[in-house]
């Protein structure tokens, strides 16, 4: 009588996701191409999931904990996972400041149960990725998670309320040895309002687990090399602003860069390397100056070091502000339905990239809402990732884009996007 009241099978007679059947070789016996159709996949349920008008934490402070133990000895990731890392890390460091240009990032190696500053929370990712490109340590001992995150925690308590304060941790040791009760560092990163993820090489660990559940931040453990890349370059866009984060206005330059005029120009040095250790200094004529206390500078974004001020430029600025305003998510089609529409204009190629599609290579395409181009899935990663804009929308004209609606036209021959 109860199992007629309640016919609910068990999981593993019904019910569950034969995750296995996506994975079809080709005509080649090679399963490339169903891997990749799977990580596409994964890309589009991640962009859809972004919404905007939302407060985000545009001006980030970010601390990457890098575990320089035994254990990143490993060759599970070829050829080591120490050394995998510092690789992707190194491509990590520059996405970052592409997508972040105002923000702010660090570097702390852990190992022989302490934690090491490589390099100071700075807005330059040369320097960075200088830095992490020779870092050529010794792995020994366990690391020591508790140190490393007190070390985070004394340069990004002291960061304005309106930053966001973050910490990514890349663990590869299961184990960590701590000096004392790490749920206190745990239970003050979380009064601090300062968030914590964690990308694990080996396993899920327990208490790395608890640390990102409750800072609010994103666990995540790798299968291989690519799920590795994939994993950590999620954590470029901005997340949601916490209730600790405040509504601030912040004062900002906007130097122009200009060459002293005169019949001899000075030469003068700027203040980024007057005191520098990597670089030598170098007199030049030209430069960025501070419009608050003329300081030089020959790169920004930069904060001057004299009077404080952040300077950045119209284009940076504006990188920073596209992650508010995503571009809609597109509509996922069949290509057989696409052309069986009533268009004048048949859909026979990729409106961005002009590539043929077929029902045989292309078996889904994505229609922008807006313009009514359509697109393959490389070009939608493309828009939503990299370009920001919808390639129909902006080389459409805006009278023109209600009738487009009823009525596409032909792809053009050649697009040119700067």
């Amino acid at each position: 009588m109860a199992e007629e009241e309640d016919p609910k099978e068990y999981r593993w007679e019904t019910g569950y996701e034969k995750t296995w059947e996506a994975i079809k070789e080709d005509d080649d016996g090679l399963i490339e191409g169903s891997v990749t159709d799977i990580i596409q996949k994964a890309k589009r349920k991640r962009q859809a999931m972004k919404r905007g008008f939302s407060k985000l934490g545009m001006m980030r402070h970010l601390y990457v904990l890098l575990d320089c133990s035994e254990a990143m000895s490993v060759p599970d990731l070829k050829p080591t996972r120490f050394i995998c890392s510092l690789k992707l890390l190194e491509l990590f460091i520059e996405e970052f400041f592409d997508q972040n240009p105002i923000s702010q990032l660090g570097v702390i190696a852990m190992k022989a149960k302490r934690a090491e500053k490589i390099t100071e929370l700075s807005g330059t990712a040369r320097k960075h990725v200088k830095a992490v490109h020779a870092l050529n340590t010794q792995l020994t001992g366990e690391p020591s998670l508790q140190n490393g995150l007190e070390l985070a925690l004394k340069t990004l308590r002291l960061v304005p309320s309106h930053a966001s304060r973050e910490v990514l941790v890349i663990m590869g040791s299961l184990t960590t040895c701590d000096p004392t009760d790490i749920h206190v560092t745990i239970e003050t990163l979380k009064t601090e309002g300062i968030r914590c993820s964690v990308v694990s090489l080996s396993a899920e660990i327990r208490i790395c687990k608890y640390l990102c559940t409750e800072t609010g931040g994103t666990y995540a453990a790798v299968l291989d090399d690519a799920h590795y890349k994939d994993q950590l370059l999620q954590h470029i866009d901005p997340p949601q602003a916490g209730n600790q984060q405040e509504f601030s206005l912040i004062k900002m330059g906007f130097p122009h860069g200009k060459t002293e005029t005169g019949k001899e120009p000075p030469l003068t040095m700027c203040m980024c390397h007057i005191d520098s250790t990597d670089e030598p200094a170098k007199l030049t004529s030209g430069g960025y100056h501070c419009p608050q206390c003329y300081s030089k500078y020959c790169e920004l974004p930069v904060e001057c070091a004299a009077c404080g001020l952040t300077l950045a430029s119209a284009p940076h600025l504006a990188r920073s502000f596209h992650h508010l305003f995503p571009v809609p998510h597109f509509k996922e089609l069949t290509l057989e339905q696409v052309q069986q529409e009533a268009r004048e204009v048949p859909v026979n190629y990729c409106y961005a990239c002009q590539k043929p599609l077929t029902v045989t290579t292309d078996k889904t395409v994505y229609e922008c809402d807006a313009c009514r181009m359509v697109f393959c899935i490389d070009c939608d990663i493309f828009i939503h990732e990299t370009l920001h804009s919808c390639v129909g929308c902006t080389t459409i004209p805006a009278s023109a884009q209600t009738l487009q609606a009823r009525k596409p036209v032909a792809p053009p021959h050649s697009l040119s996007i700067i």
